[in-house]
């Protein structure tokens, strides 16, 4: 009884029906959406301006002021092989924020005034960039990348508060390296321009930060960050094109 157990036992497991788990195709193919040895020059530009008359955010009540915000951004790259480039970014931004007037309520017995707050900064930097393409089936005309950018750059900016005799302020100066991601689509309007939408993601930098205040007293900070989050205020629309 035992050796016909094994027998069937044998004999089911040499069946000619038995299905062989491997390696399975599931169809999904990438196709060429930029090819190789094509040059790609663009870049991104930004402008935005603000005006608070009597603004409320939170604890801050009744503000009062301005300010505006510029980058611009002009990129290069060569496609050293089938939907992947490599080249250069750089980077260019200039803010400056006003405020007249405002005032921090924490309870009904205790707020302050703050006013005549002026900061101005300005920051440049230049990039190692990598680029990778995806293409969206055999769609030619809209397709995904994602930028790998190697950042080093600084910048400058300064604080000044109160008026007259009881005039202050700080200067900043700033050291910065990083590596970020910027993933994006783009959409070609013809065979050789393209308008993309990219948007900062994930990121990992390393400030140093030297600041001096009414020329007298100095100080110095590091600083170590990463994010994992999009960032809405690098939304970077802008124009490429394919030649």
């Amino acid at each position: 009884m035992l050796l016909s157990a094994c027998t069937l036992i044998v004999t089911w497991a040499q069946s000619p029906t038995d299905t062989i788990v491997g390696k399975q195709e599931r169809g999904l193919k990438q196709y060429t959406f930029v090819p190789k040895g094509q040059w790609i020059v663009g870049g991104n530009i930004s402008y935005s301006q603000q005006s608070e008359d009597n603004y409320q955010f939170l604890i801050v009540e009744d503000i009062n002021g301005n300010g505006y915000s510029f980058k611009v951004s002009p990129m290069f790259t060569y496609m050293v092989a089938n939907n992947m480039g490599v080249g250069g970014r750089l980077a260019y931004e200039r803010s400056l924020m006003k405020i007249n007037s405002a005032d921090i309520n924490l309870s009904d017995d205790m707020h302050f005034d703050i006013g005549n707050i002026y900061r101005l900064s300005h920051s440049y930097s230049g990039m190692a960039v990598l680029r990778n393409y995806i293409s969206i089936g055999r769609n030619m005309r809209f397709g995904l990348f994602n930028e790998t950018q190697l950042q080093l750059g600084g910048g400058q900016s300064k604080l000044v508060s109160g008026t007259g005799e009881n005039i202050t302020g700080s200067y900043e100066s700033r050291f910065m390296v990083g590596v970020n991601l910027a993933p994006g689509i783009t959409a070609f309007i013809n065979n050789n321009v393209a308008i993309e939408l990219n948007i900062g993601l994930l990121g990992f930098k390393y400030s140093s930060i030297k600041q001096v205040t009414d020329q007298i007293y100095e100080g110095n900070t590091n600083s170590t960050s990463a994010s994992f989050q999009i960032n809405l205020f690098s939304i970077g629309l802008g124009l490429a094109f394919y030649i």
